[in-house]
């Protein structure tokens, strides 16, 4: 165990994974550290097969760290993902956007014009009235009561 072990094919082989150093890949098939293929992100089958293959800590194997990896992040992605979308509905329901603002602005000054003008029309209408006797009174028997 306190011997140095270097990865390179021919100087003395380990017989343990705990033996390997952890730059090197360890495969359980065949016993045998070899030099990680660093062309390849994973170690071709022809190697070693993903299984058997370990690197760094012999108790994790390739799949089950592929597999993990997915996993977390997967799990980081879906939150952030879920993050950016309460955000965005939170900052749209707060408060109305522009567009919105501007309508419902333009929207009160109709309504305030449209009853400015109805009031200007109404009065019209009764000076109208009034000039040829049309006018309405609240009461309409009152005309006859003061004869």
């Amino acid at each position: 165990m306190g011997r140095a072990v270097f990865c390179v094919l021919g100087i003395l082989q380990p017989v343990k994974c705990t033996d390997a150093c952890p730059q090197c890949l360890w495969c359980n098939t065949n016993k045998a550290c070899l030099d990680y293929p660093v062309k390849n992100v994973l170690p071709p089958a022809s190697l070693c097969k993903l299984s058997s293959a370990r690197w760094g800590v012999c108790w994790v194997n390739f799949e089950a760290l592929i597999i993990t990896m997915s996993v977390v992040g997967g799990a980081f992605l879906l939150g952030v993902a879920v993050c950016c979308c309460c955000c965005c509905r939170r900052k749209r329901s707060r408060k109305p956007d522009r567009s919105e603002e501007k309508a419902m602005r333009e929207r009160e000054e109709r309504r305030i014009r449209q009853e400015e003008r109805r009031a200007e029309m109404k009065t019209r209408h009764d000076e109208i009235r009034k000039k040829y006797g049309l006018f309405k009174e609240e009461n309409p028997y009152a005309r006859f009561e003061n004869n």
